[in-house]
C-alpha cells in the first residue's frame, strides 16, 4: 500500500512539474544573462535567461515576466555556434521548448531600444518615444507603435508592447503559425528578423537543421555579451494541427 501511495505521489508530482509544450507560433521575448562565445564554449555548457514580457499562449496559458529560461551549447567552433533553448520554468512547471530564432539584438541595441529618442529634460517615461529593435517607433503618450506603413500595435507599459508579427521572407522570417494573432514582442519590431548590433553575425536559415537547434555564424568569433535580446518562436510539434497562414492587417 505504501509503495502504491509513493507511486501515486511521483506521478502527480511529475504531472505538475512537467507541463506540455507550448502551441506552435508562441513567441517568447528573452534576455540571456550569459556571455556566449564560440571560441570558448564547450559542448553541453548551460546558459540561462529570462522572459521579458508576460506571454499569453493560444491555449490560454500565461508565462510570467521573469520566468527562467534554460538552454545549452550543442556545438561550437571558431566561427560557428549551435545552441538550443531547452525549457522555461514558471509557477513550478517546466515547459519544454522547441524554438527557432527570429531575431537577436546585442546588449547595446537592447539599451538603445529602452532609451527615449525624444530627450526632453524631465519628460515622464510614459511620454517617451522609443525605437524598437527593427525600426518600429513607440509613441507611449498615444499608446501605439508604428512603422512606415502605419500602426503596428500598442504600447502597454515600460518596454512591453503587443503586436502582430509581420512576415519578412527576404531575410528569412516566413509567414506561419503565430502570425495570425497579437504577441508579446518586448522591444522588438513587428517585422524584426535577423541580427541587430553585431558586426558580422548571421542566423543560419537552413531547413535541414535539427528543429530546435539555432545556428549562429560569424566571419571570426560568435561573441554575444550578457543582456542580449532574443525573439524566439515555438516550432510545430510532429502532427500538430496548425492555424491557417494569414497576412496581418
Amino acid at each position: 500500500m505504501d509503495f502504491l501511495r509513493c507511486m501515486f505521489v511521483v506521478v502527480i508530482f511529475s504531472a505538475i512539474s512537467l507541463a506540455q509544450a507550448l502551441p506552435a507560433g508562441t513567441v517568447l521575448p528573452v534576455s540571456v544573462k550569459s556571455r556566449i562565445e564560440s571560441k570558448k564554449e564547450a559542448t553541453g555548457k548551460k546558459f540561462e535567461g529570462s522572459v521579458m514580457q508576460e506571454v499569453l499562449s493560444s491555449d490560454g496559458r500565461v508565462i510570467k515576466r521573469g520566468a527562467r529560461v534554460s538552454g545549452h551549447i550543442v556545438s561550437a567552433s571558431d566561427s560557428k555556434l549551435v545552441l538550443r533553448f531547452d525549457s522555461v520554468e514558471d509557477s513550478g512547471q517546466t515547459i519544454p521548448l522547441n524554438v527557432r530564432l527570429l531575431a537577436v539584438a546585442s546588449m547595446t541595441s537592447v539599451a538603445d531600444a529602452e532609451s527615449p529618442v525624444n530627450a526632453v529634460p524631465d519628460l515622464p517615461t510614459n511620454e517617451w518615444t522609443t525605437r524598437q529593435v527593427g525600426g518600429d517607433v513607440v509613441f507611449r503618450g498615444r499608446g501605439i507603435t508604428k512603422s512606415a506603413s502605419g500602426v503596428t500595435g500598442k504600447w502597454l507599459d515600460g518596454s512591453n508592447v503587443l503586436m502582430m508579427l509581420t512576415p519578412n521572407p527576404d531575410v528569412g522570417c516566413e509567414n506561419g503559425p503565430g502570425y495570425e494573432r497579437v504577441q508579446s514582442l518586448w522591444l522588438f519590431s513587428s517585422a524584426a528578423c535577423g541580427t541587430y548590433g553585431f558586426k558580422d553575425l548571421t542566423i543560419a536559415r537552413d531547413e535541414s537543421t535539427t528543429p530546435g537547434n539555432i545556428e549562429l555564424d560569424s566571419e571570426s568569433n560568435v561573441d554575444i555579451r550578457p543582456g542580449s535580446g532574443w525573439l524566439l518562436i515555438e516550432n510545430a510539434a510532429p502532427g500538430e494541427k496548425l492555424p491557417p497562414k494569414v497576412n496581418p492587417k
